[in-house]
């Protein structure tokens, strides 16, 4: 039996941004994948504070804001008040437990696939760049091999 998603992988994808080297999700961009006020997500976190160490949820700098309108290509953020929260894959999935809907627990099994496939594209991205490495490597080498033969040659 094949369900229908609540929101597509792609869709969460786009909207995950880097900051500080980690990978993480705005508190806006979350509140409307669960179709909830973003004041209602960050109520949420506040009262579970425990349940979301700096390592799962992080306050940007007004910097990182900066390169992260870059970064989306957006011009403003709308007038927001306060620094929004950022939440890595880890914050996301304790969302589910301080969201008490069945919609947030299948978006966050919907984010936790794209964090998950955004890490193997990396990790292929990387091999593949390896494998050109170690192929220009080999053809180097080749070369070298191919001149060396040449001098012994003529000698």
């Amino acid at each position: 039996m094949k369900r229908r998603l609540p929101v597509p992988i792609e869709g969460i994808e786009r909207r995950i941004c880097l900051i500080r080297g980690e990978k993480v999700m705005l508190d806006a961009d979350l509140a409307a994948l669960y179709q909830v006020e973003t004041k209602t997500l960050n109520r949420a976190v506040q009262r579970n504070a425990d349940r979301f160490p700096d390592d799962f949820m992080i306050r940007p700098t007004k910097d990182e804001l900066e390169n992260l309108r870059y970064q989306i290509g957006t011009s403003s953020w709308g007038g927001r008040r306060y620094q929004p929260y950022a939440s890595t894959e880890h914050g996301v999935g304790m969302l589910s437990s301080v969201l008490n809907s069945k919609r947030a627990v299948q978006v966050n099994l919907q984010i936790i696939r794209a964090f998950v496939a955004l890490r193997e594209t990396g990790t292929h991205k990387d091999l593949a760049r390896k494998i050109e490495d170690l192929q220009r490597r080999q053809k180097k080498h080749s070369e070298q091999l191919r001149a060396a033969a040449g001098v012994v040659r003529s000698r």
